[in-house]
């Protein structure tokens, strides 16, 4: 761990959506390490459905932003990271890339076999699959927003965006879902408020809903 790396607490603490971002630009170790934390995140079934589009040039960014409602953080970020989420990925070669790494890890051919026969079958039956998606990809984003702010730098996760305009500027395969959107850089101008979290209390239950519990 670096001198200039906050603690995971510390990050999660202290964290806020930044609302402006001075632009400069960020090294490719750190942006690569940011990265490989999203997909180092858990998934179902280890199918990893999870697509990022890095948005670096300021033409590109520029593009985004007049997908997502002109808001200029997106411009001004040093990266912008669309998270997606791919609907087809198990149909197009994740699902043997998956068995295949999964050997590699001790995975037993029986239970390669059997995930090659179940997953197909729940997947293309899922009853709600964007919002399958969004579990698994948001995981992953949540993972990168917060080794980013470790590292030292402000992030804006942002769900302002036209799906279909943002499908358009990135030239995103139609079984793609956008998902969210994560702004990375240094803060610019005043951080925003820190708004407050509810107490524990109001949202934390013990054994079922109304039961308070006792730490």
């Amino acid at each position: 761990m670096s001198s200039n790396e906050k603690l995971l607490s510390r990050a999660i603490r202290e964290r806020r959506a930044t609302p402006s971002f001075d632009g400069a630009s960020i090294p490719d170790e750190d942006l690569r390490q940011i990265l490989q934390a999203g997909l180092n995140a858990p998934s179902g079934y280890n199918m990893q459905p999870w697509r990022f589009i890095v948005v670096r040039t300021l033409e590109q960014k520029k593009r985004l932003r007049d997908a997502s409602f002109n808001q200029a953080k997106v411009e001004e970020a040093s990266a912008m990271i669309v998270a997606c989420g791919d609907a087809d990925g198990w149909r197009s070669g994740d699902l043997e890339e998956m068995l295949r790494t999964g050997r590699q890890g001790g995975m037993s051919e029986s239970y390669a076999e059997q995930a090659r026969q179940n997953i197909p079958n729940y997947l293309s039956n899922h009853p709600n699959m964007p919002m399958w998606l969004n579990r698994q990809v948001m995981i992953a984003f949540t993972h990168m927003m917060l080794m980013a702010e470790v590292l030292g730098y402000d992030t804006a996760p942002m769900e302002g965006f036209e799906q279909e305009k943002v499908r358009e500027v990135l030239k995103l395969p139609l079984s793609y879902e956008v998902v969210a959107l994560l702004g990375i850089g240094h803060l610019q101008g005043t951080d925003k408020h820190n708004g407050g979290r509810f107490d524990m209390a109001r949202t934390v239950f013990a054994e079922e809903y109304g039961k308070p519990l006792r730490l």
